[in-house]
């Protein structure tokens, strides 16, 4: 049968993230622009009698392949990630399982941050920033648009959207200031470091 997408509830309230995301733009990122990748998503799904398995499945065969399907699924897959990694968070501790393959792979803590925010700034247009686990080794990676990075063999840890409606109404055209407030406030990095855990 036909792969549903549903638009899942926010993990915490509206207000949670204040003042790194307003409610404003939480009503207008989730409310809106994912609602409208799961309503296409699925109108593009079933136009196209797709019957793969799992959302997964689905942005993978459709990658370079049908356009408005993984436009709107890897979108929605993105998003996923994207509302399960934040929390209101200021200089969260990263769990030490992770902190020291962070320390191993990428230099440091602050290393890490600089080319995390690095990769967000200089996605041109619109795209999302990522630490990802490549063959067991973490990477920060930058893709555009709707890619998500299982298309290159990757497993996602941390994304960050850079698309405009994602931090306009907050940060008006900063984005290095938005890229900033999100690795430094709003990363869950328990979360993080459960994805990381459940990939080793």
């Amino acid at each position: 049968k036909m792969i549903n997408l549903e638009l899942p509830d926010l993990p915490y309230s509206k207000d949670a993230l204040a003042p790194y995301m307003s409610v404003e733009t939480l009503e207008l990122h989730h409310d809106k622009h994912h609602m409208a990748y799961v309503t296409n998503g699925n109108k593009f799904i079933k136009e196209n009698n797709l019957n793969e398995e799992s959302i997964e499945e689905v942005v993978k065969k459709s990658y370079n392949s049908i356009a408005p399907v993984f436009n709107n699924v890897s979108q929605h897959l993105n998003h996923m990630h994207f509302w399960e990694i934040m929390k209101n968070n200021p200089n969260g501790k990263i769990p030490s399982e992770l902190e020291n393959k962070i320390n191993e792979d990428l230099g440091s803590i602050e290393n890490m941050k600089e080319a995390f925010i690095n990769a967000g700034i200089g996605q041109f247009g619109s795209g999302w920033c990522w630490l990802v686990l490549n063959n067991g080794k973490l990477e920060i990676t930058k893709t555009p648009n709707a890619e998500n990075p299982i298309v290159h063999g990757h497993i996602p840890l941390l994304g960050c959207d850079v698309w405009e409606h994602s931090y306009y109404v907050d940060y008006r055209n900063r984005r290095p200031d938005y890229l900033k407030a999100f690795v430094d406030n709003l990363v869950n990095w328990e979360k993080v470091s459960e994805l990381y855990s459940n990939n080793v």
